[in-house]
């Protein structure tokens, strides 16, 4: 008793003075409670045993925060770094951004790089949770903790030690397991006033039978005693941390960012998603598929403007143009006077005429859309392509007129059909693909992969307005984007999810849900990982209070010793603690 009671009394004294009963306390009183009637092993038992039951709420905690701690351990301590000509080994902390460092094959990699001499396939399962290796070939982003194949690469450094993709990983998981989820809130928030509750409970169940009952005081200050011990809440708080830090951690293992336990349960409960279309259901590099002349001009004048325009720009589409001009080897200035039409086009000066390019939506803003233009929009967009049109922008009396037609098309995921088909099959109701490009498009891209419900010709304010359609409609809704340029959309949803950001500061800053990898059926998994994780709670809690109950009833009618009491609150948090670890397990769905 004394041995155990070192731990005890501290943590009971501090409940004393804070005036919070807490489960120390309980414990204490009743090994004081049996000791005064001469029931000194079965004090011994109740101290011995809780402590074993602290110990192993402490070791499933460690157990599960352990499990994403062990991913900085595969990064490399040292690095060979090229210094004057010469490779030498140096601690990881002393290398510094962009120094060149060599990775033999077969060997992890130290440090977030580029790859500057070599090819070679980088097995990165720690980072994006990817179980085929990827293969890297100068100009290809490489990361610390991740293991080289059979090649030899020279990688130049992009990240510090402390700043690596890995480090941001282990910070931000560790930063989530110390938020609290609404049902540990609830949790903590019951505890709080059940454990007086408790201890006034057996208070006057020491009291009453004796003085208004004639009850024999060593019989029922042995009850009171033993109702303490059962009511001990052990099982009941330990029940939601530990099951929330395991599914935080087991999501981080496969490459999926989840910034606390509020998002890890809100995901639980997802009815609809929202996605972009762009990076998300297609590949997000767009390539030219044809230029149609439509004015009096060449399609050598037509690719100069456009690129000359979209030179300015950093969108998906007009690095396409601008790609496309160089390979046709048009040569082309910046437009002056560049203004960019947000989810329109854009304008500007060249050579003192005034031009736009835009989508279809722009033309007939502009008033420059007629049958003709109209037929041979209405053709490209029915092959699923998007359009960018070129012409003379209406100025000064100008009516303006379309010279051109651009043809862009993009290449669908390989795996967005069954990506969706998982998002069904993982009860989200209805999937919506938002995007700022033509309607005609958007429906054949989305009868393609099953898209529930296409919406084309979207500005970005148009976007938040369908998400918030979409919550009055199903409730949950998640929204999948960059996790920058959709960002108001992403934070109207209850859920912002950033797709394949691995390497991107910003989307991990913005997003509630980072995925590390392009792969839209994380999404899924995560859903699935989420709900499991809800289960385990909502079983721990129900399972912890029932047991509680029925010893309550047990100790009532004198069928309850402290034996029994301490090993069943011991066997209670065993048994939690074992169903939230097996969250852990590599098949999400066992």
């Amino acid at each position: 008793m004394i041995a155990g009671g070192w731990f005890l009394l501290p943590k009971a004294w501090q409940a004393i003075r804070r005036l919070r009963p807490d489960i120390n306390l309980l414990v204490v009183i009743a090994a004081i409670g049996a000791s005064i009637i001469g029931e000194w092993v079965e004090a011994a038992a109740v101290v011995f045993l809780f402590g074993v039951a602290e110990w192993l709420e402490g070791w499933a905690d460690r157990r599960a925060r352990r499990a994403v701690e062990a991913l900085l351990e595969i990064a490399p301590k040292l690095a060979t770094v090229k210094r004057e000509g010469k490779f030498a080994e140096v601690p990881v902390e002393e290398v510094q951004v962009d120094e060149t460092v060599a990775v033999k094959s077969g060997m992890g990699i130290p440090l977030d790089g580029a790859v500057v001499s070599g090819e070679s396939a980088v097995n990165q399962a720690p980072i994006t949770g990817e179980s085929v290796p990827v293969d890297k070939k100068p100009g290809d982003p490489v990361f610390a903790g991740s293991i080289n194949g059979e090649g030899s690469l020279e990688i130049r450094v992009t990240k510090i030690a402390g700043d690596t993709m890995l480090s941001r990983i282990i910070r931000l998981v560790k930063e989530a397991q110390e938020q609290k989820a609404p049902t540990q809130r609830f949790v903590d928030l019951f505890a709080r006033y059940y454990t007086p509750l408790v201890t006034l409970g057996a208070l006057l169940v020491f009291i009453v039978p004796p003085l208004f009952m004639n009850g024999d005081w060593s019989q029922w200050l042995y009850r009171a005693c033993v109702l303490l011990i059962v009511a001990c809440p052990c099982a009941l708080v330990i029940s939601t941390p530990v099951s929330i830090v395991a599914g935080l951690t087991a999501l981080a293992k496969r490459g999926v960012l989840v910034k606390g336990g509020a998002h890890l349960e809100e995901i639980a409960k997802l009815k609809a998603l929202a996605v972009d279309k762009t990076g998300t259901i297609t590949e997000g590099k767009p390539k030219v598929q044809g230029v149609e002349v439509v004015g009096q001009v060449s399609e050598q004048d037509i690719l100069r403007i456009a690129a000359s325009i979209d030179a300015h720009s950093a969108h998906p589409l007009a690095k396409a143009v601008v790609q496309y001009a160089e390979e046709q080897k048009v040569a082309f200035n910046r437009a002056e006077n560049y203004q960019n039409r947000s989810g329109r086009g854009a304008e500007g000066l060249l050579d003192g005429h005034a031009y736009f390019l835009g989508n279809h939506r722009f033309t007939h803003e502009l008033g420059v859309c007629n049958e003709n233009v109209e037929s041979r929009l209405a053709a490209i967009e029915g092959r699923g392509h998007s359009v960018v049109v070129v012409g003379h922008r209406p100025h000064d009396g100008c009516k303006g007129e379309v010279l051109g037609i651009i043809a862009i098309g993009d290449t669908l995921r390989a795996d967005a059909a069954d990506s969706i088909r998982a998002l069904h099959e993982a009860g989200v109701v209805s999937v919506m693909m938002l995007s700022g490009d033509n309607q005609r498009a958007v429906d054949f891209i989305a009868k393609q992969v099953g898209i529930d419900e296409p919406r084309g010709d979207l500005l970005p304010d148009d976007k938040v307005a369908a998400v918030k359609a979409l919550r009055e409609k199903h409730g949950v809704v998640g929204m999948v984007g960059d996790g920058v340029n959709d960002a108001p959309a992403m934070a109207t949803a209850n859920i912002g999810i950033a797709m394949g950001m691995a390497g991107t500061d910003a989307a991990i800053e913005t997003a509630d849900i980072t995925l590390m990898k392009d792969d839209l059926g994380k999404i899924a998994e995560t859903i699935l990982l989420g709900r499991r994780t809800l289960g385990i709670i909502r079983f721990n809690i129900t399972f912890a209070l029932a047991l509680k109950a029925l010893f309550l009833v047990l100790t009532l009618m004198g069928h309850a010793s402290l034996w029994l009491a301490i090993m069943a609150d011991t066997g209670a948090t065993l048994l939690v603690v074992a169903n939230a670890l097996r969250l852990l397990r590599a098949n999400p769905s066992s």
